[in-house]
């Protein structure tokens, strides 16, 4: 920390040489024979830079050898900051960052950390033609910049450079919202308003109506973007010129004072006025409070007058008034001018140290003052102007690695390799601003590789290039939205949809209407939900995809025990003839009876059976169509419990006693009916889709009876097969159906399940590419392949990042960083040999979202035509059901199940509906049926 003598008030000139002394004795450094100071290093660690190094190496021309400095080196180690010092900078910056983030404390930040609103870096399609007008210290500069869409390889670029009077810069202003001037600039009436406004007022009052601005930035901003044409993303910039500021691509939920919540944003820190809350006072030398002190500003812009150009010759100034004024230097010359303000300039300070004719100018400019230096002051002079540019180039350093380190934990990364687009006379004036800045970064920031990239045409192009981007983000956004729209349905949709599933569901329950309904309201002969009575033990069969479960469940007065087994039923049994899929049902039966010591034993059997099937009676039902991929010859048509009987004699298993044929849907609400007796539907939102509830038998015109309830399995995924649904359906879901084994069927389901979503997403893609919104245009041959985007794709792609507003995070409550999430888009999208920017992977995201909604979406419609049936049937005002739930769509994706319910309830809001998962699948309630209809009898 600063000595009592560096916090006291400023002393006099005469004082300078003390108060320097005061503030260094203690912590003399030591440079090592190639100029930078190192401590011992071992074997190991050899050819590393040294951890406690410091820019002394840039101003001591030989060893110190304790504290019995002279005046000079006195004077140079009071601006020399060492390596632990600056680390404990890079904290301070850290955390100033970090507030000016906030929302809560951005108002009290020194570095404001302003959104730029530009959430996008070039990718080379860029095209057109761009005006570019740049402020800058003394001029105004105008440039006409034409992209020609080639990767920004050859861009053409015309300017103009107009002087700006003093006069003017100081006069009045008619010139995003100023916060406040610096360089110089003091302006009336500009602080506090929009200067695009100012700026439009003025070209509409030269009548150039044909000009609009479409976008500001600051020359930080501008520096990112040039530097990003070149076919290497830039994500940082840092300006170290007259003044210095930095920017650089922030995750966006962390920057809380812009709306975005999703993807990234450049931030302009702002980072000149680092320490105006005297968090500098400790590297604060008697040198720089002068220097503020007459400054236009005093107290502001505390790091800028560290580090820019504009104040480093004034630094320097004072240095030498201070050893003049003890003796040290120019003895016997008159020095009064040094007193007088501005009088070196930084251009003199950076050609004095220059290596080769930096004597020759430190004499010149010496001479040009009246100073008559010795061949000794020349060299003091040189290395005091080291110090200083070497100081600036290690504070810049610091900051640089602030901003590397919070990029790195905010992408939760274990290294951060990244481009820094770098510009300003003290970087592009003295090769060793760059090495240094290069060097402490390292040292501060060891997680991070930053490659320095110096801006080859300061900030216009990347002004120009600002504006193409944004302009072309908006034409792709229109595109997107445009292409996206047909599947971001509306309320009156979805309340469409909801009017036409009751619809075809009262036409499914009429004698008369049955066979011309879509939704096919097919009776299951299940008249009611288990009441906890049922006792014994069963075998179940759960059939519904491409793997085949079989159980043992047992059922005592207070739990139940399941057994189970899981078969995989290849493709060639599948869709081939249907006695071999029967029969290797039977035999993955007598496998697990005989792994579970039951082949003696005959048990009540319940039947999941996850097809179109019309029930006939419990244990009877007769299969109307293939789904999910099946296509076993000869079974339509036929009752399923008579195929798997006849299976069973072919393989002389004669133990075999089924009680009841159920739907998997039926099977759902079973299972869940057994933990909660207000289960009364079911739902499955799996590979396919389908839901089942209790209705009232006097409604069940395809039954004989008037009293009690009769579950109906509704086979909702045909719902629309009769053409009811077609202008919902887009031209993807044509492609997706076209190329599926039952197309013009299922449709419904084609819309939902999880065995489809993939391929919509795959279409849309390929749609994405064709109008070069994706991937930069590029053929993705891979992409071409069917069903190379599996769901699960999207319940990957789509896990919460951390600036999604979903509340409860997902299915599971988790949220992962964006980091994260990025890279696991990423690395799917790389898997299908897709190489990926980070605003190609937001952007799949949200095709993959606007599919999944949809989906929840029409599921939520649908339930809700279900429960207000229910609530009208009953005479309620306000029902209250649950609803049991299976399937992996529903379970594994993190965002379907709450898009559901919150859609449920806007559809629905006289009903409340809770929603239980079903652990154990479809299997324990066909076992529960079973019980059901044993119940009473012993098994």
């Amino acid at each position: 920390m600063a000595s009592p003598e560096r916090r006291a008030a400023l002393p006099k000139p005469a004082q300078y040489g003390r108060a320097a002394r005061a503030s260094r004795e203690q912590s003399p450094a030591a440079p090592s024979s190639d100029g930078l100071p190192r401590r011992s290093l071992g074997a190991e660690e050899r050819g590393r830079p040294a951890l406690n190094w410091s820019p002394v190496n840039h101003q001591l021309g030989h060893r110190n050898d304790g504290p019995a400095c002279t005046p000079v080196q006195r004077a140079l180690l009071a601006l020399t900051i060492p390596l632990e010092t600056l680390q404990a900078v890079k904290g301070r910056m850290l955390q100033a960052m970090r507030k000016g983030l906030s929302r809560e404390t951005h108002a009290q930040a020194n570095v404001q950390m302003l959104p730029t609103y530009i959430c996008s870096t070039p990718d080379g399609t860029e095209k057109g033609d761009f005006l570019v007008v740049e402020l800058c210290q003394s001029h105004v500069r105008t440039l006409w910049v034409t992209l020609l869409g080639d990767g920004n390889q050859s861009p053409q670029v015309k300017c103009k450079i107009f002087d700006m009077p003093g006069d003017i810069m100081q006069g009045k202003g008619e010139a995003a919202e100023l916060i406040s001037w610096s360089k110089g600039f003091s302006c009336s009436d500009v602080e506090g308003k929009d200067v695009v406004q100012l700026l439009q007022a003025a070209i509409d009052k030269q009548e150039l109506y044909h000009v609009e601005v479409v976008a500001l930035m600051n020359d930080t901003v501008g520096t990112m973007m040039t530097c990003s044409m070149r076919g290497q993303p830039c994500e940082v910039a840092l300006i170290a010129g007259a003044g210095t500021n930095s920017c650089f691509m922030a995750e966006a939920q962390q920057v809380e004072m812009a709306e975005e919540t999703s993807g990234r944003m450049c931030v302009n820190t702002e980072w000149g006025c680092f320490g105006d809350d005297g968090t500098l006072s400790d590297i604060l030398t008697p040198y720089d409070q002068y220097v503020d002190q007459e400054s236009s500003n005093p107290g502001e812009k505390r790091f800028e007058k560290l580090v820019g150009s504009l104040y480093l010759g004034e630094i320097v100034r004072h240095v030498l008034t201070s050893l003049a004024a003890g003796k040290v230097l120019f003895i016997g010359s008159n020095v009064a001018v040094l007193r007088t303000k501005d009088v070196l300039k930084t251009q003199q300070v950076l050609e004095i140290i220059d290596t080769e004719e930096g004597m020759a100018k430190a004499r010149a400019a010496l001479d040009a003052l009246g100073l008559r230096p010795s061949e000794r002051d020349c060299c003091r002079v040189q290395q005091i102007c080291r110090a200083v540019v070497s100081r600036a180039a290690a504070l810049c350093a610091t900051g640089l690695a602030t901003i590397l380190s919070h990029m790195c934990q905010s992408r939760e990364l274990e290294r951060l390799v990244v481009n820094v687009g770098v510009d300003g006379e003290l970087y592009r004036g003295y090769t060793r601003f760059g090495e240094i800045l290069q060097s402490v970064t390292g040292l501060l920031a060891p997680e991070c590789m930053a490659s320095l990239l110096p801006s080859v045409d300061g900030t216009g192009q990347g002004a120009g290039m600002v504006t193409a981007v944004t302009l072309r983000l908006a034409a792709q956004r229109r595109e997107v939205d445009q292409l996206l729209a047909p599947l971001r349905l509306s309320r009156a949709d979805l309340e469409r949809v909801q009017a036409l599933m009751r619809r075809e569901m009262e036409l499914g329950l009429g004698c008369q209407t049955n066979a011309n309904a879509s939704v096919r309201m097919l009776p299951t002969y299940v008249r009611s939900t288990p009441d906890g009575t049922e006792r014994g033990e069963f075998l179940a069969l759960d059939l519904g995809g491409t793997n085949f479960r079989v159980l043992v469940v047992r059922v005592a007065q207070d739990s139940i025990h399941i057994a189970s087994e899981v078969y995989v039923i290849p493709t060639t049994i599948m869709q081939g003839p249907g006695e071999a899929l029967f029969d290797h049902i039977i035999e993955c039966i007598m496998d697990f009876q005989l792994k579970q010591d039951l082949m003696e034993h005959v048990l009540p059997l319940g039947f999941t059976f996850s097809f179109p099937c019309q029930q006939l009676g419990l244990d009877k039902a007769v299969l109307l169509s293939w789904t999910k991929g099946f296509s076993a010859t000869g079974c339509v048509g036929q009752d399923v419990v008579q195929l798997l009987q006849e299976a069973a004699q072919r393989k002389q298993h004669l133990g075999l006693k089924v009680v009841a044929v159920v739907n998997d849907t039926v099977g759902t609400m079973m299972s869940c009916g057994y933990d909660d007796p207000n289960c009364e539907i079911g739902l499955i939102v799996g590979t396919g889709t389908n839901a089942c509830y209790m209705e009232e038998m006097k409604n069940v015109g395809t039954v004989k009876g008037e009293q009690g309830r009769m579950c109906i399995n509704m086979e909702w995924g045909a719902f629309g097969d009769n053409g009811c649904l077609d202008d919902i359906f887009t031209d993807f879901d044509r492609l997706v159906d076209k190329k599926t084994i039952n197309a013009g069927k299922q449709r419904f389901e084609k819309l939902i399940s999880g065995m489809y979503l993939g391929e919509i997403v795959r279409h849309i893609l390929l749609a994405l590419v064709e109008k070069q919104l994706l991937f930069r245009g590029k053929p993705c041959p891979k992409l071409q392949t069917k069903d190379i985007f599996p769901t699960k794709f999207l319940s990957t792609i789509e896990i919460p990042w951390a600036g999604d507003g979903d509340g409860d995070g997902g299915a599971n409550g988790a949220r992962g960083s964006d980091g994260l999430a990025l890279r696991q888009v990423q690395a799917i999208l790389q898997d299908l040999e897709l190489q990926a920017s980070f605003e190609d992977s937001m952007l799949v995201r949200e095709v993959c979202q606007t599919v999944s909604t949809r989906a929840a979406h029409l599921c939520a419609a649908g339930l809700a035509a279900v429960v207000e049936k229910m609530r009208e049937n009953r005479g309620l005002a306000q029902l209250a059901v649950t609803v049991g739930v299976d399937g992996t769509l529903y379970k594994m994706h993190p965002h379907f199940s709450q898009h559901l319910q919150h859609m449920l309830q806007e559809l629905a809001p006289n009903c409340t509906v809770t929603f239980l998962q079903s652990e154990d699948g479809s299997g324990k309630g066909a076992a529960l049926v079973a019980a059901v209809a044993c119940r009473g009898t012993k098994p």
